[in-house]
C-alpha cells in the first residue's frame, strides 16, 4: 500500500523531515539494506586480505592498483547519469498515475442524462457502469500484479460480480489476437445508443456528452496499456545500471586505506578502517539507482505501489452509489443559514486583509503632477490634462502625449525630482533648458527608432 507521509509534514518545523528518517516501511534503508551488506562485507574481505595476507611486494602491487581505480573511477559521470534518469522515470511514474481510469465524471454524466426510476432505468445506468468498470478491471488485471493475483482467470472476475456468465461467452467468443479491453466500452457505445431511442437519453447532446466521457474514459485505459508496453529503452537502463555498480567495483579496491605513495604524506595520512565517506557515497547513489528501479513500473508489490485493488473496490461501491441510490434522490430544498444575509460573518479577530492586487494600494506624489502640469501646459490648460492624461500615473500619459518611450519619461520623472520641484519657479530659466534638452533627445531618439 501506498506510504503517505503527509500529516507528519504538514507544518514546517525545526527538523521537519528528521522524524521520517526512522520510519521502515516505504523506506530506502529496507530497499538498500542487502545491497549496502554486501558493498561493506566486499570491502571488508578486501582490507584484510591487503592487510594480514598479502606480502610486502604484493602489497605495492595492490597500492598502485588502488591508486590507479581511485583516479579513473572518477571520470564515470555518475550525478549525470542517475539524475537524468530518475527524472525521465519520476515523469512516467506521474503520467501513469493521471492515467489511472476513474469513473467519477463518467457516473455522474450517467446519472444525470439517463432517465427513469423504474427497473429499466435502473438496469441500464447500473449497467452502463459495470461495463466501465469492467474494462478498467481488464485493463489493470493486464498490467498489475496485484489484480492478477486477484483475478487469475476470467471467471474470478464473473465470480467478483463485474460480469456475467453470458458477458464472458460473448467475450471469448469474439477472436482477437490483441487484449480484449476495449470490448466492454464499446458495449456500453451500443446501449447508450439504445436508451436514446427508448428516450432514456432526452436528445443527442445529452448522447454526445455519453460518449465524450466514454472515450476520455476509454483513452486513460489505452494510455495505461501503453505505459506498460512501452518501457524507458533498455539500453539506457543498462547504462546506468553498468555505471553504478562499476564505479563502486572500483571503490571496493581504489578505497582502500593504503600506505602513501609520498613519505610527505604521512603526516595527512589517516588509515581508518570504516570507509565512511564511501559508504555515504554508496548510499547516495546506490539509494538513487534504487528509487529509479522502484517507480519505473508502480503496479507491481513494494510499499509505494499503486493500490490498484483497493482503487478497483472504490471504484465499483462509488459509481454503483451514483448511478442508482443517489439518483433523483435529492434532500429537502430549504433556504440557507445565509438566506437573508449577503455572506458569512466571520469574528473581526480571525478576518484576514483581502488580496485586491499587487497594485491596489499604489500611491504617487499628486503635488508633483501639479507643479508638470503647470509647467509644460500652463494654468488654464492643467485641469483638462490631468482629468485625460494624468491617472493613475504621470509616466504612462506623457508617453501618449508626446509620444516618447516609457523607458524614457521614467528617466524625465527620475530628472525632476522632488527637490527640483520645490524651486522650479525660482530657477525656471536653468530647468527650461535642462528639461527641452532631454525631451528633445527623447523626440529624436524616438522618432529615429
Amino acid at each position: 500500500m501506498t506510504v503517505s507521509y503527509t500529516l507528519k509534514v504538514a507544518n514546517a518545523k525545526f527538523g521537519g523531515f528528521t522524524k521520517l528518517l526512522f520510519r521502515w516501511k516505504g523506506s530506502i534503508y529496507k530497499l538498500l539494506y542487502r545491497e549496502f551488506l554486501v558493498f561493506c562485507l566486499l570491502y571488508s574481505f578486501i582490507s584484510i586480505l591487503y592487510r594480514c595476507v598479502l606480502n610486502n611486494e604484493q602489497q605495492e602491487v595492490f597500492e598502485r592498483l588502488a591508486r590507479h581505480c581511485n583516479k579513473f573511477a572518477k571520470l564515470i559521470p555518475m550525478s549525470f547519469v542517475l539524475g537524468f534518469y530518475v527524472t525521465q522515470a519520476f515523469q512516467r511514474w506521474w503520467g501513469q498515475y493521471t492515467s489511472f481510469p476513474l469513473p467519477d465524471n463518467l457516473m455522474m454524466v450517467v446519472s444525470g442524462n439517463v432517465h427513469g426510476t423504474d427497473e429499466r432505468g435502473r438496469l441500464l445506468r447500473r449497467t452502463l457502469m459495470r461495463y466501465a468498470n469492467l474494462s478498467s478491471v481488464l485493463i489493470l488485471r493486464s498490467i498489475s500484479t496485484r489484480v492478477r493475483k486477484r483475478f487469475p482467470a476470467l471467471e474470478d472476475i464473473v465470480e467478483a460480480g463485474f460480469m456475467t456468465a453470458d458477458e464472458l461467452k460473448k467475450l471469448n467468443h469474439l477472436y482477437s489476437d490483441f487484449n480484449k479491453y476495449w470490448m466492454p466500452l464499446a458495449w456500453f457505445a451500443n446501449l447508450a445508443s439504445q436508451a436514446r431511442k427508448e428516450g432514456r437519453v432526452k436528445d443527442d447532446i445529452a448522447l454526445r456528452l455519453l460518449m465524450d466521457e466514454l472515450n476520455n474514459y476509454r483513452s486513460k485505459c489505452s494510455m495505461l496499456f501503453h505505459y506498460d508496453w512501452i518501457s524507458i529503452p533498455l539500453v539506457y537502463t543498462q547504462v546506468v545500471t553498468v555505471a553504478v555498480y562499476s564505479f563502486f567495483m572500483f571503490c571496493l579496491i581504489g578505497r582502500q586505506f593504503v600506505k602513501p605513495e609520498k613519505p610527505d604524506e604521512d603526516k595527512i595520512h589517516l588509515d581508518l578502517y570504516v570507509p565512511i565517506f564511501t559508504l555515504l557515497e554508496f548510499f547516495f547513489y546506490a539509494g538513487w539507482l534504487k528509487v529509479g528501479e522502484l517507480i519505473i513500473n508502480p503496479f507491481g508489490e513494494d510499499d509505494d505501489d499503486f493500490e490498484t485493488n483497493q482503487l478497483i473496490d472504490r471504484n465499483i461501491q462509488v459509481s454503483m452509489l451514483a448511478v442508482d441510490d443517489m439518483h433523483q434522490n435529492l434532500p429537502l430544498l430549504e433556504k440557507d443559514k445565509y438566506w437573508m444575509d449577503k455572506g458569512p460573518s466571520y469574528p473581526s479577530a480571525t478576518m484576514k486583509p483581502v488580496f485586491m492586487g499587487s497594485t491596489h494600494d499604489m500611491r504617487y506624489n499628486d503635488r508633483l503632477q501639479v507643479l508638470l502640469c503647470k509647467y509644460f501646459f500652463g494654468q488654464s490648460r492643467m485641469r483638462g490634462y490631468m482629468l485625460q492624461y494624468l491617472n493613475p500615473h504621470p509616466c504612462l500619459h506623457f508617453r501618449n502625449c508626446f509620444g516618447c518611450t516609457k523607458l524614457f519619461m521614467r528617466h524625465l520623472y527620475f530628472k525632476v525630482s522632488l527637490l527640483q520641484c520645490n524651486y522650479i519657479f525660482k530657477y525656471r530659466v536653468i530647468l527650461t533648458k535642462q528639461l527641452t534638452i532631454w525631451l528633445g533627445l527623447g523626440l529624436f531618439a524616438c522618432n529615429y527608432a
